[in-house]
């Protein structure tokens, strides 16, 4: 459209696997850098953060 600049999504997907009950995904914010794992299916949702080993959150340079 006339007037608009397309703008980058700030959410990537940049993982995602099938599981018996729906699915989960990795997305990456790409202002922050950090990645959140996301729970999708059987009518719960949800979103958090994801932890290395070490239990401090994954960030891509």
């Amino acid at each position: 459209m006339f007037g608009k600049e397309k703008k980058e999504k700030r959410f990537i997907i940049k993982e995602e696997q099938s599981l018996s009950f729906g699915g989960v995904n990795i997305v990456v914010d790409t202002v922050t850098g950090v990645n959140y794992i996301m729970t999708i299916g059987a009518g719960m949702n949800a979103v958090t953060p994801l932890l290395d080993s070490d239990g401090k959150v994954v960030i891509d340079k």
